[in-house]
C-alpha cells in the first residue's frame, strides 16, 4: 500500500510539472484575459485577487479553483519577473487538477484493466490532446470539473463509495454543470450494475444507493448555500436553471456544433483511435459516460452554449475514458509492429498484444 501510494506520488510530481509545462505561456506570452473565447477567464482572476467584477454574472459562483489559486498568486506576487502572478496561481491549481486526473487515468489502467502500460500511455495521450494546454491551463476551471467527474468514475469502479459526497461538495464548488453530469452519471452506473448488485447477495445494496443520493443532495446544499453566501438571498437550483436559458435556434445551436473548431481539434483523433477499443472497457463505464455526454448536448442546447462549450464538457466527461481506450489501440499497434520487425519472437507478441 505504501509503496502504490509513494508510485502514485511520483507519477503526481512528475505529471504536475509536464502540466506546469504545457500552460507556461500563460505566464507571459499572451494573456488569456484578452483572449476572444475565454474571456470567462477574467471573473476567475478577479476571484483570485478579490476585487470586483460586475460582468462576472453566474461565472462568480465557480469558487474552487479561484480559491485554490490565492495563496499561489500571493506568493508570486513581486517574485518572478514578467511572470503574471493571477496567472501564475491559476495555472498552479488547474496544473494540481490536471496531474490528479492523470493519475487517475493511471489507476484506472492500472486496476480494472490490469495494465500499468495502458494506464500511463493513456494518461500521455491526455495530456498531450488540445484541450488541456489550451482549454485547461489557460484559467479556466475545467480542469477542475474534470478531475471530480473522473473521480467519481474511480471511486464506483474501486467501490469506494465513501468517497462520493465528499466529491460531490467540491464539484458543486467548481462548476454549476458537474451538478447535472453527477446526477445523470450516477444514475446511470445505479442501472447499469443492478444485474451486478443481484447476482451477488453478499453485499449491502442499499448502501450505494444511499450514499448516491447522499450526494445529489449534497451538491445540491452546496450549491444553495453558496449563493446565499455571495448574494445573501435563496435562490433554488432550479431557479438558477432556468435564469441560465436564452430564448434561441435549436437547429442553429446543432449547426454550431457541426462548426466548432474546438470540438474538432479535441476528437478529430482521439475519436478514431478509441472507438476500436471501447468494448474493452466495463459497461459500468462506457454507458454512465455515454449518458452524461447526451446530457452535455442538452444542456448545451436548452442553454445556448458559447462555441466551445460542448467540446469542454464532452473532454471532462469523456476525455480520460477515451484516452484509455486509445492507449489499447496504439498499444496494440506498437506490439504488433514489434513483432513484424523480430520476427521470430512475433508469437509471443501477437499474445501479448491481445492480453493488452
Amino acid at each position: 500500500m505504501k509503496v502504490a501510494i509513494a508510485r502514485s506520488a511520483v507519477l503526481f510530481c512528475i505529471f504536475f510539472l509536464i502540466a506546469c509545462g504545457l500552460g507556461y505561456p500563460v505566464l507571459n506570452r499572451f494573456d488569456p484575459r484578452q483572449t476572444p473565447g475565454l474571456s470567462d477567464v477574467k471573473a476567475y482572476a478577479s476571484l483570485v485577487t478579490g476585487t470586483s467584477n460586475p460582468d462576472a454574472g453566474h461565472v462568480r459562483f465557480r469558487v474552487l479553483v479561484p480559491w485554490l489559486a490565492q495563496p499561489f498568486y500571493r506568493f508570486a506576487r513581486g517574485r518572478f519577473g514578467t511572470w503574471d502572478p493571477v496567472m501564475f496561481g491559476l495555472l498552479v491549481a488547474d496544473s494540481l487538477f490536471v496531474a490528479g486526473t492523470a493519475v487517475l487515468i493511471v489507476m484506472l489502467g492500472n486496476r480494472p484493466l490490469a495494465s500499468s502500460a495502458v494506464g500511463l500511455v493513456g494518461a500521455l495521450l491526455y495530456l498531450v490532446n488540445f484541450a488541456v494546454p489550451n482549454l485547461r491551463l489557460v484559467g479556466l476551471v475545467d480542469a477542475g470539473e474534470g478531475f471530480f467527474l473522473l473521480a467519481m468514475l474511480w471511486s464506483l469502479s474501486e467501490c469506494e463509495l465513501w468517497a462520493l459526497p465528499v466529491i460531490a461538495v467540491l464539484g458543486a464548488l467548481t462548476k454549476e454543470s458537474f451538478i447535472p453530469f453527477s446526477i445523470v452519471f450516477t444514475a446511470a452506473w445505479w442501472f447499469s450494475t443492478r444485474s451486478n448488485r443481484n447476482s451477488d447477495r453478499s453485499r449491502n445494496h442499499l448502501l450505494p444507493g444511499a450514499l448516491i443520493l447522499i450526494s445529489w443532495v449534497l451538491s445540491l446544499a452546496t450549491m444553495i448555500v453558496l449563493h446565499w453566501s455571495i448574494t445573501g438571498g435563496f435562490v433554488s437550483p432550479l431557479q438558477f436553471g432556468l435564469a441560465l436559458h436564452h430564448g434561441h435556434n435549436y437547429l442553429g445551436q446543432f449547426a454550431s456544433w457541426q462548426q466548432d473548431r474546438n470540438l474538432w481539434y479535441i476528437f478529430l483523433w482521439l475519436l478514431p483511435t478509441a472507438i476500436p477499443s471501447l468494448k474493452r472497457l466495463p459497461p459500468s463505464w462506457l454507458i454512465p459516460v455515454g449518458a452524461t455526454c447526451v446530457m452535455a448536448f442538452v444542456l448545451d442546447a436548452y442553454f445556448g452554449g458559447a462555441p466551445g462549450t460542448v467540446g469542454r464538457a464532452l473532454f471532462s466527461i469523456a476525455g480520460p475514458v477515451l484516452s484509455l481506450s486509445s492507449a489499447l489501440l496504439l498499444l496494440r499497434i506498437s506490439t504488433f509492429a514489434t513483432a513484424g520487425v523480430t520476427g521470430d519472437d512475433g508469437g509471443a507478441n501477437a499474445s501479448s498484444a491481445r492480453r493488452v
